[in-house]
Protein backbone atom coordinates (compact mmCIF):
# COMPACT_ATOMS: atom_id res chain seq x y z
CA UNK A 1 0.00 0.00 0.00
CA UNK A 2 1.59 3.18 -0.92
CA UNK A 3 0.83 6.53 0.99
CA UNK A 4 1.86 10.13 0.35
CA UNK A 5 3.16 12.44 2.85
CA UNK A 6 -0.42 14.16 3.03
CA UNK A 7 -1.99 10.50 4.48
CA UNK A 8 0.92 9.19 6.53
CA UNK A 9 -0.14 10.92 9.66
CA UNK A 10 -3.52 9.24 9.40
CA UNK A 11 -1.58 5.86 8.86
CA UNK A 12 0.42 5.63 11.64
CA UNK A 13 -1.79 6.51 13.82
CA UNK A 14 -4.75 3.72 12.30
CA UNK A 15 -1.25 1.08 13.00
CA UNK A 16 -0.77 2.54 16.68
CA UNK A 17 -4.42 2.55 17.66
CA UNK A 18 -4.64 -1.50 16.21
CA UNK A 19 -2.52 -2.19 19.40
CA UNK A 20 0.61 -3.18 17.57
CA UNK A 21 3.25 -3.92 19.77
CA UNK A 22 6.34 -1.93 20.04
CA UNK A 23 9.47 -3.93 18.28
CA UNK A 24 12.49 -3.76 19.97
CA UNK A 25 15.74 -4.01 17.57
CA UNK A 26 18.71 -5.69 18.28
CA UNK A 27 21.83 -4.66 17.06
CA UNK A 28 23.48 -6.54 14.02
CA UNK A 29 25.16 -9.95 14.83
CA UNK A 30 23.41 -9.23 18.15
CA UNK A 31 21.69 -12.62 18.06
CA UNK A 32 21.13 -15.85 15.85
CA UNK A 33 18.33 -16.06 13.43
CA UNK A 34 16.57 -19.22 12.46
CA UNK A 35 13.29 -19.31 10.64
CA UNK A 36 11.44 -22.75 12.38
CA UNK A 37 10.09 -24.15 8.72
CA UNK A 38 10.05 -27.97 8.50
CA UNK A 39 10.98 -28.14 4.97
CA UNK A 40 13.57 -25.77 4.99
CA UNK A 41 15.29 -27.52 8.02
CA UNK A 42 15.03 -30.92 5.84
CA UNK A 43 16.31 -29.17 2.99
CA UNK A 44 19.45 -27.66 4.97
CA UNK A 45 20.13 -31.11 6.31
CA UNK A 46 19.97 -32.74 3.18
CA UNK A 47 22.67 -30.24 2.24
CA UNK A 48 24.70 -30.93 4.87
CA UNK A 49 24.45 -34.80 4.29
CA UNK A 50 25.22 -34.48 0.65
CA UNK A 51 28.77 -31.77 1.47
CA UNK A 52 29.58 -34.66 3.99
CA UNK A 53 28.92 -37.66 1.69
CA UNK A 54 31.27 -36.25 -0.76
CA UNK A 55 34.02 -35.75 1.65
CA UNK A 56 33.47 -39.56 2.80
CA UNK A 57 33.76 -41.05 -1.04
CA UNK A 58 36.41 -38.49 -1.99
CA UNK A 59 38.60 -38.87 1.63
CA UNK A 60 38.14 -42.63 1.95
CA UNK A 61 37.30 -44.15 -1.39
CA UNK A 62 39.27 -41.89 -3.69
CA UNK A 63 42.49 -40.68 -2.25
CA UNK A 64 43.19 -42.39 1.08
CA UNK A 65 43.54 -46.34 -0.70
CA UNK A 66 46.53 -43.91 -2.27
CA UNK A 67 48.51 -43.81 1.09
CA UNK A 68 50.70 -41.12 1.93
CA UNK A 69 51.74 -39.48 -1.50
CA UNK A 70 51.47 -36.03 -2.24
CA UNK A 71 48.51 -36.35 -4.27
CA UNK A 72 46.67 -37.48 -1.76
CA UNK A 73 47.72 -35.10 0.79
CA UNK A 74 47.34 -32.03 -1.35
CA UNK A 75 44.01 -33.25 -3.02
CA UNK A 76 42.42 -34.35 0.64
CA UNK A 77 43.80 -30.51 2.16
CA UNK A 78 42.26 -28.81 -0.47
CA UNK A 79 38.93 -30.64 -0.68
CA UNK A 80 38.04 -30.83 3.03
CA UNK A 81 39.28 -27.14 3.31
CA UNK A 82 36.77 -26.09 0.52
CA UNK A 83 34.35 -28.22 2.30
CA UNK A 84 34.83 -26.44 5.51
CA UNK A 85 34.08 -23.27 3.67
CA UNK A 86 31.47 -24.21 2.05
CA UNK A 87 29.53 -25.38 5.40
CA UNK A 88 30.50 -22.12 6.86
CA UNK A 89 29.11 -20.16 4.35
CA UNK A 90 25.66 -22.12 4.69
CA UNK A 91 25.65 -21.35 8.19
CA UNK A 92 26.05 -17.98 7.76
CA UNK A 93 23.46 -17.37 5.39
CA UNK A 94 21.03 -19.55 7.33
CA UNK A 95 21.67 -18.34 10.69
CA UNK A 96 22.05 -14.73 9.49
CA UNK A 97 19.58 -11.86 9.77
CA UNK A 98 18.29 -11.57 6.30
CA UNK A 99 17.39 -7.91 6.61
CA UNK A 100 14.06 -8.32 8.44
CA UNK A 101 12.21 -4.54 8.96
CA UNK A 102 10.91 -4.78 12.66
CA UNK A 103 7.75 -5.43 12.78
CA UNK A 104 4.90 -3.10 14.14
CA UNK A 105 7.11 -0.21 13.48
CA UNK A 106 4.22 1.60 11.42
CA UNK A 107 3.02 3.70 14.95
CA UNK A 108 3.41 6.86 15.51
CA UNK A 109 5.80 6.86 18.30
CA UNK A 110 8.34 5.41 15.51
CA UNK A 111 6.93 8.05 13.06
CA UNK A 112 10.22 10.60 13.55
CA UNK A 113 12.60 7.60 13.52
CA UNK A 114 11.59 7.25 9.91
CA UNK A 115 13.13 11.08 9.03
CA UNK A 116 10.67 11.49 5.90
CA UNK A 117 11.29 14.41 3.73
CA UNK A 118 7.61 16.26 2.52
CA UNK A 119 5.93 14.48 -0.32
CA UNK A 120 8.06 11.49 -0.35
CA UNK A 121 6.13 7.80 -0.11
CA UNK A 122 6.49 5.24 2.18
CA UNK A 123 4.72 1.93 1.64
CA UNK A 124 2.95 -0.28 4.71
CA UNK A 125 3.10 -3.83 4.65
CA UNK A 126 -0.35 -4.63 5.98
CA UNK A 127 0.71 -8.42 6.87
CA UNK A 128 3.38 -7.47 9.46
CA UNK A 129 2.43 -3.72 10.14
CA UNK A 130 5.77 -2.68 9.82
CA UNK A 131 6.95 -0.08 6.78
CA UNK A 132 8.75 -0.87 4.22
CA UNK A 133 11.91 0.50 3.06
CA UNK A 134 12.85 0.60 -0.90
CA UNK A 135 13.20 -2.95 -2.53
CA UNK A 136 11.81 -4.77 1.00
CA UNK A 137 9.36 -7.57 0.11
CA UNK A 138 7.31 -9.39 2.41
CA UNK A 139 8.07 -13.43 2.63
CA UNK A 140 5.65 -15.50 3.69
CA UNK A 141 7.94 -18.49 5.18
CA UNK A 142 10.10 -16.02 7.34
CA UNK A 143 6.94 -13.80 8.18
CA UNK A 144 8.91 -10.89 7.95
CA UNK A 145 9.35 -8.61 5.36
CA UNK A 146 13.14 -8.19 3.98
CA UNK A 147 15.22 -5.53 3.19
CA UNK A 148 16.97 -6.15 -0.59
CA UNK A 149 14.96 -9.55 -0.72
CA UNK A 150 16.23 -11.68 -3.89
CA UNK A 151 14.75 -14.98 -2.95
CA UNK A 152 13.81 -17.20 -0.09
CA UNK A 153 16.24 -20.44 -0.49
CA UNK A 154 14.62 -23.85 0.98
CA UNK A 155 18.17 -25.07 0.92
CA UNK A 156 19.58 -22.50 3.44
CA UNK A 157 16.34 -22.45 5.30
CA UNK A 158 16.63 -18.69 5.38
CA UNK A 159 15.63 -15.66 2.88
CA UNK A 160 18.84 -13.89 0.79
CA UNK A 161 18.98 -10.51 1.46
CA UNK A 162 20.62 -7.79 2.25
CA UNK A 163 22.84 -8.89 5.06
CA UNK A 164 23.73 -12.42 4.10
CA UNK A 165 23.51 -12.47 0.16
CA UNK A 166 27.60 -12.04 0.42
CA UNK A 167 26.85 -15.30 2.62
CA UNK A 168 24.83 -17.13 -0.06
CA UNK A 169 27.47 -16.12 -2.75
CA UNK A 170 30.10 -17.85 -1.23
CA UNK A 171 28.42 -21.16 -0.69
CA UNK A 172 27.30 -21.08 -4.05
CA UNK A 173 30.59 -20.11 -5.38
CA UNK A 174 32.35 -22.94 -2.69
CA UNK A 175 30.00 -25.54 -4.01
CA UNK A 176 30.43 -25.47 -7.27
CA UNK A 177 34.34 -25.52 -6.87
CA UNK A 178 34.14 -28.44 -4.83
CA UNK A 179 32.10 -30.01 -7.00
CA UNK A 180 34.10 -29.94 -9.92
CA UNK A 181 36.72 -30.92 -7.86
CA UNK A 182 35.07 -34.08 -6.84
CA UNK A 183 34.16 -34.69 -10.55
CA UNK A 184 37.95 -34.72 -11.58
CA UNK A 185 38.95 -36.76 -8.61
CA UNK A 186 36.23 -39.46 -9.53
CA UNK A 187 37.86 -39.19 -13.28
CA UNK A 188 41.52 -39.78 -12.59
CA UNK A 189 40.77 -42.65 -9.88
CA UNK A 190 38.51 -44.43 -12.61
CA UNK A 191 41.18 -44.46 -14.69
CA UNK A 192 43.44 -45.39 -12.28
CA UNK A 193 41.54 -48.34 -11.54
CA UNK A 194 41.20 -49.62 -14.85
CA UNK A 195 44.71 -49.49 -15.32
CA UNK A 196 45.20 -51.65 -11.97
CA UNK A 197 42.54 -53.90 -13.15
CA UNK A 198 40.52 -52.80 -9.99
CA UNK A 199 42.86 -54.59 -7.26
CA UNK A 200 44.65 -51.92 -4.76
CA UNK A 201 42.74 -49.04 -5.71
CA UNK A 202 40.38 -48.67 -3.25
CA UNK A 203 39.91 -50.48 0.55
CA UNK A 204 36.17 -50.99 -0.41
CA UNK A 205 35.46 -54.14 -3.14
CA UNK A 206 35.34 -52.96 -6.52
CA UNK A 207 31.01 -52.65 -7.24
CA UNK A 208 30.85 -50.97 -3.81
CA UNK A 209 33.80 -48.76 -5.07
CA UNK A 210 32.28 -48.34 -8.61
CA UNK A 211 28.22 -47.70 -6.77
CA UNK A 212 30.11 -44.63 -4.40
CA UNK A 213 31.88 -43.34 -7.49
CA UNK A 214 27.99 -42.87 -9.71
CA UNK A 215 26.34 -41.40 -6.35
CA UNK A 216 29.20 -38.93 -6.03
CA UNK A 217 29.47 -38.07 -10.22
CA UNK A 218 25.68 -37.40 -9.74
CA UNK A 219 25.14 -35.45 -7.03
CA UNK A 220 28.97 -33.33 -8.51
CA UNK A 221 27.55 -32.80 -11.46
CA UNK A 222 23.59 -32.03 -10.20
CA UNK A 223 25.14 -29.18 -7.66
CA UNK A 224 27.66 -27.98 -10.00
CA UNK A 225 25.10 -27.23 -11.99
CA UNK A 226 22.90 -26.00 -10.18
CA UNK A 227 25.53 -23.64 -8.30
CA UNK A 228 27.46 -22.56 -10.73
CA UNK A 229 24.17 -20.84 -12.65
CA UNK A 230 22.85 -19.33 -9.06
CA UNK A 231 26.19 -18.24 -8.45
CA UNK A 232 26.55 -16.48 -11.83
CA UNK A 233 22.69 -15.00 -11.99
CA UNK A 234 23.78 -13.72 -8.35
CA UNK A 235 26.83 -11.97 -9.50
CA UNK A 236 24.45 -10.65 -12.55
CA UNK A 237 21.50 -9.44 -10.28
CA UNK A 238 23.93 -7.49 -8.13
CA UNK A 239 25.82 -5.44 -10.89
CA UNK A 240 22.80 -4.92 -12.50
CA UNK A 241 21.29 -3.42 -9.32
CA UNK A 242 24.64 -0.90 -8.92
CA UNK A 243 24.20 -0.38 -13.12
CA UNK A 244 20.91 0.79 -12.17
CA UNK A 245 20.92 3.48 -9.58
CA UNK A 246 24.41 4.44 -10.87
CA UNK A 247 23.17 4.50 -14.45
CA UNK A 248 25.08 7.81 -15.11
CA UNK A 249 28.67 5.65 -14.33
CA UNK A 250 30.72 3.47 -16.02
CA UNK A 251 29.87 -0.27 -16.49
CA UNK A 252 33.14 -1.58 -14.33
CA UNK A 253 32.78 1.16 -11.90
CA UNK A 254 29.41 0.18 -11.17
CA UNK A 255 30.42 -3.58 -10.98
CA UNK A 256 32.68 -2.73 -8.24
CA UNK A 257 30.30 -0.61 -6.66
CA UNK A 258 27.77 -3.38 -6.80
CA UNK A 259 30.12 -5.94 -5.23
CA UNK A 260 31.43 -3.30 -2.81
CA UNK A 261 27.71 -2.86 -1.47
CA UNK A 262 27.62 -6.32 -0.60
CA UNK A 263 30.62 -7.84 0.32
CA UNK A 264 31.49 -4.46 2.00
CA UNK A 265 34.73 -2.17 1.77
CA UNK A 266 37.20 -2.53 -1.28
CA UNK A 267 38.38 -5.57 -2.62
CA UNK A 268 40.56 -8.03 -0.45
CA UNK A 269 40.91 -11.91 0.80
CA UNK A 270 37.90 -10.95 3.29
CA UNK A 271 35.49 -11.03 0.33
CA UNK A 272 35.88 -14.65 -0.12
CA UNK A 273 36.20 -15.76 3.45
CA UNK A 274 32.41 -16.69 5.39
CA UNK A 275 34.13 -15.71 8.85
CA UNK A 276 34.85 -11.85 7.83
CA UNK A 277 32.72 -10.21 9.99
CA UNK A 278 31.53 -13.07 12.62
CA UNK A 279 30.32 -11.92 16.19
CA UNK A 280 29.50 -14.59 18.86
CA UNK A 281 25.63 -13.84 20.05
CA UNK A 282 25.65 -12.18 23.29
CA UNK A 283 23.96 -13.36 26.41
CA UNK A 284 20.81 -12.15 26.81
CA UNK A 285 21.20 -10.47 29.69
CA UNK A 286 23.94 -8.31 27.85
CA UNK A 287 21.57 -7.57 24.73
CA UNK A 288 21.54 -4.55 24.00
CA UNK A 289 17.99 -3.18 23.15
CA UNK A 290 17.12 0.11 21.28
CA UNK A 291 12.70 0.60 20.32
CA UNK A 292 11.96 2.16 16.98
CA UNK A 293 12.48 1.91 13.27
CA UNK A 294 16.43 0.72 12.26
CA UNK A 295 16.46 1.46 8.72
CA UNK A 296 16.40 4.65 5.92
CA UNK A 297 13.49 4.85 3.39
Amino acid sequence: MRTSSAQRQRLLLEAEGAGQVAVEAEEEGGALWFVPDCCGVLCAAVTWLLVLFAVFVVTFVLLLPSGGSVHAAVHGLGFNGLAALALAAHLRTMLTDPGAVPRGNAARRHGTDLQLLPGQELSKCSKCCSIKPHRAHHCSICQRCIRRMDHHCPWVNNCVGERNQRFFVLFTMYVSILSGHALALCGYHFISCVRLQWTECSDFSPPVTILLMIFLCMESLLFLTFTAVMFSTQLHSICSSAAVRNSWSGDTWCRWAGLSSVFGGPPSLLWISPFAGLKLPLFPWKRPRRGGAEFSV
